[in-house]
């Protein structure tokens, strides 16, 4: 009845029926991802006055987390998804519950307040411009100082080293966008 894709990987279609009316995928948390999308498989439709939760736990924690929903009228959503580095060894779950539309409502006002909520500054702020500039450069410098020699009186870094900083760089800002929003040790 529902399926999920990762970017990047195939698309899940080996659902768990945990009752009629609660479903589970299952699978791991590497590669990093930062979204999910849901979706009703062609052909298949809610039960009237119905609508579909969709529930994330990750690894190591014991609840799940609401995500939002689907209807009849919207068969699929993409979740963005902030997935802790310290969770990249273990199992992700996703829930699909089908329940009263009234309940899904429910529990998307109670998501959007807590959002706005969050928005207002009641959550750390990203850091800014400048911080993420200064960070960037400590990496940069951090990475190349390794590779520094001394010609003629005068320490070098030879260029091959700042092409192999950025491609690694790169690489792990496509695996984890917000590590740069991190303060590191």
């Amino acid at each position: 009845m529902f399926s999920i894709v990762l970017p990047g990987r195939p698309c899940l279609t080996d659902i768990q029926n945990i009752s009629a009316n609660q479903f589970a995928f299952s699978f791991p948390a590497a590669p990093h991802f930062s979204h999910i999308v849901v979706f009703m498989l062609p052909g298949n439709t809610l039960p009237n006055g119905t609508a579909a939760g969709v529930f994330l736990q990750l690894p190591g924690d014991q609840q799940f987390s609401f995500l939002g929903g689907l209807a009849n009228e919207k068969q699929s959503a993409i979740f963005k998804v902030n997935l802790p580095e310290a969770s990249s060894n273990g199992v992700v779950n996703i829930g699909i519950s089908v329940e009263p539309v009234t309940s899904i409502e429910q529990q998307m006002l109670q998501l959007r307040n807590q959002q706005q909520a969050n928005s207002t500054g009641l959550v750390k702020a990203k850091p800014s411009t400048k911080v993420l500039a200064q960070r960037i450069i400590q990496n940069a410098f951090n990475f190349l100082s390794g590779f520094s020699g001394n010609a003629g009186g005068t320490e070098v870094v030879p260029l091959k080293s700042f092409q192999d900083w950025w491609t690694k760089f790169e690489r792990r800002i496509e695996n984890d966008p917000s590590f740069l929003e991190r303060a590191e040790s």
